[in-house]
């Protein structure tokens, strides 16, 4: 069994905050100037809106995965710089940077142990599929196809951030008049930064996520008056959409394929899922500059500190003890969106047309408790 220590990884666990800054300033930069061609092109140039929101998705989609680096800790030496350049970019994507980092670091922690973590799309196990009624089992099909990722990515990056605040606010309200004659000596601040609520894990997540709706909410309120409601709108809609989409089908295919390691809590290993549960994505040259080298996830996971920036030499470095990662490529999608189960006694994903072949309607006999 492979060890973390046979792969040669510390020589590319160095950050360059001259390359962080360089790869920050060659995104943001044209992703502003194509915004302002965009608010003015549908009054003087209508044939350019097309090209520019194309290079908009995928700008869009590479400040996710700068985003995604700066979460990690890995694009920057400074700590407080990943910080800051992290927020600024989920105000660009609409999501909180500092709650969705967390989440995504729990992924990296169980990657694999698909008792703790099911995926990107919260897959049931064989045993919990079987007991669904027919038409819920129908329900889960469709909303795991592909093409659901389109609506699902921007509820995901415009809306869930905004309606997690109010229900939060809400929820903590409610608390508030409930224990109004509790705690009087505490100030406002101190029970907001004691009060534990199921939308947030901590007071600072609350500040990141109300900073962040406070940020998002006033460019979109700045550009709707400055451009009109309706062609922001019309603009802004698909570029997050579609940036959303394919960030989702990238990271699916990189853990969600056939002979993925698919593992219990019990005999579970980390590097296994690094090497098994990870995919090798190609992409054509010019696609890997938009998505900062992210189909190396292979690598990414067996030492997340690694920049983007130096993924693909980590990975020539290490090929030699690579050759059981699988290879896909974007046009594996849709062989990979049928896996769709999670087969606890076998340890792989299956798909639903061969549970139903295996199984029929009657649940799979097992031991293994499944996930909550």
């Amino acid at each position: 069994m492979l060890r973390k220590a046979d792969f040669i990884l510390t020589p590319y666990i160095k950050s360059s905050d001259l390359r962080g800054a360089y790869q920050v300033g060659n995104t943001l930069i044209p992703y502003a100037l194509l915004w302002v061609i965009a608010g003015h092109a549908p009054a003087i140039a209508p044939w350019l809106i097309p090209p520019v929101l194309v290079l908009l998705v995928l700008l869009s989609l590479r400040c996710f995965c700068l985003m995604h680096d700066c979460g990690h800790n890995s694009l920057f030496r400074s700590k407080w710089a990943n910080r800051f350049i992290g927020f600024v970019l989920g105000v660009i994507n609409a999501i909180p940077q500092y709650g969705w980092s967390r989440d995504h670091a729990y992924h990296h922690k169980t990657n694999g142990d698909w008792e703790r973590y099911r995926g990107v799309a919260d897959f049931l196990s064989t045993r919990e599929f079987a007991q669904l009624k027919p038409w819920q089992q129908s329900v889960y099909e469709l909303l795991r196809h592909p093409l659901m990722a389109i609506p699902g990515g921007f509820f995901y990056l415009a809306i869930k951030p905004r309606l997690t605040l109010m229900l939060g606010v809400y929820d903590f309200t409610c608390w508030i008049f409930r224990n109004r004659n509790q705690d009087l000596h505490l100030s406002a601040w101190s029970k907001i930064s004691t009060y534990q609520s199921q939308y947030w894990q901590s007071a600072t997540e609350f500040w990141d996520l109300l900073l962040n709706n406070l940020c998002v909410i006033a460019s979109w309120v700045a550009l709707s008056h400055l451009w009109g409601a309706a062609r922001f709108w019309s603009l802004y809609t698909p570029v997050m959409s579609c940036s959303a989409t394919i960030f989702i089908w990238v990271f699916f295919v990189q853990h969600i394929f056939e002979g993925t390691y698919a593992h219990t809590t019990a005999g579970w290993d980390y590097v296994s899922g690094a090497v098994k549960g990870s995919s090798y994505l190609e992409f054509p040259a010019i696609l890997r500059w938009f998505v900062a080298d992210i189909g190396y996830h292979n690598v990414h996971h067996l030492s997340e500190r690694i920049p983007n920036y130096h993924l693909a030499a980590c990975h020539r470095a290490n090929s030699s003890l690579l050759s059981e990662v699988k290879t896909l490529r974007l046009g594996d999608l849709m062989h990979c969106a049928q896996f769709l189960l999670w087969d606890e006694e076998a340890h792989c994903l299956i798909t639903i047309a061969s549970f139903r072949q295996k199984f029929g309607s009657v649940a799979p006999s097992t031991d293994t408790p499944g996930a909550p």
